[in-house]
């Protein structure tokens, strides 16, 4: 198993969602999340701000995962075809077997598990089909929530880099965390058994 060479047509499911490629579409139901300053209050962006944007990153996020070098999946609420969020799966180094993970989350899924739901189909993905050995995760320490997920997943915490990130005008540290195939495949079988 390997890095596919696109993932154009890719489809996840889980109990509650879809999780698909972007599709032009999709450009009104994204704008209202990239645009709202809670869910941006620790990304490594400013809040968007026009439709142009969420255009430019539905073409942008098309064209990466048809060639293969980023894969961000939209996440559809099965029972209403909502749009409730995003994760990804970029930056990822070939040779070492690592990529990052990324994810974003409308607040009006907030606190309803969608967002562990997502990534749990995401990391068996890339540590099955894409045989990752190793996702890192970059997030702002003040993000408890977020924080949260990744340990419910099995991430630890490995680092801190103080004043890593300025957005606008705010400067904030990242806390790196890690998580390993050996990791993830003891608490999948500790899960199954």
């Amino acid at each position: 198993m390997s890095i596919p060479t696109s993932f154009d047509g890719l489809e996840l499911h889980t109990e509650r969602m879809v999780l698909r490629g972007f599709a032009e579409q999709d450009a009104q139901a994204v704008l209202p999340i990239y645009a709202d300053p809670e869910v941006m209050r620790y990304g490594s962006r400013l809040p968007w701000t026009s439709i142009s944007q969420a255009h430019e990153f539905i073409a942008q996020h098309r064209a990466w995962m048809a060639e293969g070098s980023s894969l961000r999946l939209a996440m559809f609420s099965k029972e209403d075809g909502v749009l409730l969020g995003d994760c990804s799966l970029f930056n990822w180094q070939r040779q070492c077997r690592r990529a990052e993970i990324g994810y974003g989350l409308a607040r009006a899924a907030w606190h309803r598990g969608f967002m562990g739901e997502a990534l749990q189909a995401l990391l068996a993905y890339g540590f099955g089909t894409m045989d990752l050995n190793r996702v890192e995760a970059d997030i702002d320490p003040r993000n408890k929530a977020s924080a949260k997920t990744l340990e419910r997943l099995g991430f630890r915490q490995e680092g801190l880099l103080p004043q890593r990130w300025i957005v606008g005008e705010e400067v904030s540290d990242s806390a790196l965390y890690g998580l390993l195939r050996s990791d993830w495949e003891m608490r999948s079988n500790q899960a199954v058994g």
